[in-house]
C-alpha cells in the first residue's frame, strides 16, 4: 500500500511573467491544529506540517510572490512597476521545495513587497503582515513580531475605514476584534478597549457569539491586569 507523503506539488502560473512552476502544499490529513492564540494564530501539532509555511508562491524565474488572495497584476502600469522593482533585481532561486520558518518568512516578505507595489487591498496586506508576525512568534523573535503586528494593525484599520474587507471571509465583527487584539498586543490600551467595546455592543444583534465572548475575555484580562 502506497503511503502519500505530507507534501505535494501544486502547479502554479506566475501572474507577472507567466512562468509555470510548482510549489509545495501539505495534504489536509497531516494538518493537525491544536488551538489558536487570541489573535487567531493557529498552533499545529507538528511545525513541519504547518500550512502557513507554504501559503506564498514565489516565482523562481522573476521573484513575483503571491497567495491565493492576491489579484493578478492586470494593468500595464502595475506590470511595469513590478518588472522594474522585482524582476530586474531578482537572482533566480527556488522556494518550491520543503521550507523552514526562515524560508517562509522570506517568502511572505517578498509577497508583502509585491502587494504594496501593486497597492493591493489593505485587508490582503494586513493578512500577510499578521502571518509574518505569527511566524516570528514561532521563532520567539519578539521585535519582528511586534513590528509586523503594528503594520497589520495599520492595514486592518485602513481596511475597516475603507470597507475593503467586504467580500472576504472577514466580517466587520472579526475586523473590530482584530483591531482590539492587535492594539492590546502592541500596548495601545485605550484603542484596544475602544474596539473591544464596539464588539461587545453588538452582542444583541450579532450571531458571532464566539467573537463577542473572546472580546469579553480580553476586556476582563485587561481589567484584571490594570
Amino acid at each position: 500500500m502506497t503511503v502519500l507523503e505530507a507534501l505535494f506539488d501544486k502547479k502554479c502560473t506566475c501572474h507577472l511573467c507567466g512562468h509555470r512552476f510548482t510549489s509545495k502544499k501539505i495534504r489536509s490529513r497531516y494538518i493537525k491544529c491544536l488551538n489558536h492564540d487570541t489573535d487567531f494564530c493557529p498552533n499545529y501539532e507538528d511545525i513541519e506540517h504547518n500550512p502557513l509555511l507554504y501559503t506564498i508562491y514565489v516565482c523562481p524565474d522573476c521573484g513575483y510572490s503571491f497567495s491565493d488572495d492576491s489579484t493578478p497584476p492586470i494593468t500595464t502600469t502595475v506590470k511595469k512597476i513590478l518588472e522594474e522593482k522585482i524582476r530586474k533585481n531578482w537572482t533566480p532561486r527556488s522556494y518550491s521545495d520543503k521550507r523552514t520558518i526562515d524560508d517562509a518568512i522570506t517568502a511572505y516578505k517578498l509577497a508583502f513587497y509585491c502587494s504594496t507595489l501593486k497597492k493591493e487591498k489593505h485587508v490582503v496586506i494586513a493578512g500577510i503582515s499578521l502571518r509574518i508576525a505569527w511566524l516570528n512568534r514561532l521563532q520567539q523573535n519578539c521585535e519582528q513580531e511586534q513590528r509586523f503586528m503594528a503594520i497589520a494593525l495599520h492595514e486592518y484599520t485602513e481596511a475597516y475605514n475603507t470597507l475593503d474587507f467586504l467580500g472576504t471571509q472577514l466580517t466587520e465583527l472579526k475586523v473590530l476584534y482584530l483591531l482590539g487584539e492587535l492594539s492590546r498586543r502592541t500596548d495601545k490600551t485605550a484603542e484596544a478597549r475602544k474596539y473591544f467595546s464596539k464588539v461587545i455592543e453588538k452582542q444583541r444583534t450579532s450571531a458571532e457569539l464566539r467573537i463577542i465572548e473572546m472580546a469579553k475575555e480580553r476586556w476582563r484580562e485587561m481589567r484584571d491586569s490594570s
